[in-house]
């Protein structure tokens, strides 16, 4: 259903969010692409803002922030996996062999997060639920519809994932290389190889939204300055096409097939 009213399931993709050198202008962007409203939050959570459709939250868009010394992460969208105890999760998802990036922190009343990477260096984030649990509205124009893993080694990953979260991979029927991530027995997200990436691509997620028409979406992105990647092509779950916003964040859009 578009509309989510309770916490996801431990392992399921439950939100995702874009670090931008330029917050306000990412705000804009968004906002004129998928109808998404918007602001800068309080200084208590660094400006971050929770992008809402239909009043409901969509995803979230904060300012790119570095500790001093460090390099400031790059503009890419992360994807979050739920967690009902993010102290677990990271402590599994270390003796699993993935890499602790931002240890577990408390965002107020909100919830605890960490943001992480698996053996091959797909980045991710945990968020373990509070006030807030994630996105309140997916699976309809302008919204969260997918999140897909580009590995180089899908057996590892399935150890990595299935240890970590207990998330299951397996193939999808009817579908050549393509795996599904599988949360109590319902897809909730796909694995795809690397090797389909353009060369020197790493491990990564990808986010995957909704769009009534992706052909003319893809052309207004490109008025606003947006970047095409992989132009609109037809294949089983609908149309689709991967850009990249003019900050450089990747991501996927698609008008999916209707059954």
């Amino acid at each position: 259903m578009p509309e989510v009213t309770a916490p996801y399931a431990t392992g399921t993709p439950c939100w995702v969010d874009l670090m931008a050198k330029d917050q306000q202008r990412a705000l804009d962007f968004y906002r004129d692409l998928f109808g998404w409203q918007g602001r800068p939050g309080p200084a208590e959570y660094g400006g971050y803002a929770v992008c809402e459709l239909r009043g409901m939250a969509a995803a979230g868009i904060g300012p790119a922030m570095a500790p001093e010394g460090m390099p400031e992460p790059p503009t890419v969208w992360t994807t979050y996996l739920a967690s009902t105890d993010a102290q677990a999760s990271q402590d599994a998802i270390v003796s699993a062999g993935g890499t602790l990036l931002v240890p577990v922190m408390d965002v107020g009343t909100l919830g605890r997060m960490l943001v992480a990477a698996d053996p091959q260096g797909a980045v991710f984030g945990v968020w373990q639920p509070g006030d807030f649990f994630g996105a309140r509205v997916v699976n309809e124009a302008g919204a969260l519809t997918w999140n897909e893993l580009h590995t180089a080694d899908v057996p590892a990953a399935t150890a990595f994932y299935g240890e970590a979260f207990g998330i299951e991979i397996e193939p999808l029927d009817g579908a050549d290389a393509y795996w599904e991530l599988r949360v109590g027995g319902r897809a909730v997200g796909g694995v795809t190889l690397l090797a389909d990436d353009p060369p020197g691509t790493p491990a990564h997620w990808l986010s995957y939204f909704a769009v009534d028409d992706v052909d003319s979406t893809v052309d207004a992105l490109v008025k606003r300055n947006g970047t095409v990647l992989a132009p609109p092509f037809d294949m089983m779950a609908g149309r689709m096409a991967v850009v990249a916003d003019p900050q450089g964040a990747p991501f996927a859009m698609i008008t999916p097939t209707r059954p």
